[in-house]
């Protein structure tokens, strides 16, 4: 499931927006020195969908995406901690933070569920 989408932009009603993270400023390293070995970090950028509350959310991490996920589905302030059931629906993974940051704000620009689900593609629960 990881491919590039060239889908273009549409707009929805204020209330089926896509949520999303907050993220901090992006980061330039790409090399991690550990246990005296360079380690290349890779960033993954992501969609999750919830069932429950039948919502997409957008983002980006450096963390393993199984930890990040994990993350998502417990019990906390966030957007996502509402639920406990999000899936990822769609992922790609990039060389650096700096690259899945910007795809993240490319796809969250769309503002349009009906691209998101297109792009999500055959990994939707409900397709």
């Amino acid at each position: 499931i990881w491919e590039l989408s060239s889908a273009g932009s549409e707009h929805l009603p204020y209330k089926q927006r896509v949520g999303g993270s907050n993220p901090s400023a992006p980061t330039k390293k790409t090399l991690a020195f550990s246990q005296g070995f360079f380690v290349l970090l890779m960033a993954h950028f992501y969609i999750l969908f919830s069932q429950t509350r039948n919502k997409y959310y957008i983002g980006h991490t450096t963390e393993p995406l199984e930890e990040r996920l994990r993350k998502h589905n417990s019990n906390h302030k966030g957007f996502t901690g509402s639920s406990s059931d999000w899936k990822v629906v769609y992922a790609e993974v990039f060389s650096t933070k700096d690259l899945a940051y910007a795809r993240e704000r490319e796809v969250k620009k769309w503002k349009s569920r009906k691209l998101i689900e297109k792009l999500a593609g055959s990994g939707h629960p409900d397709s």
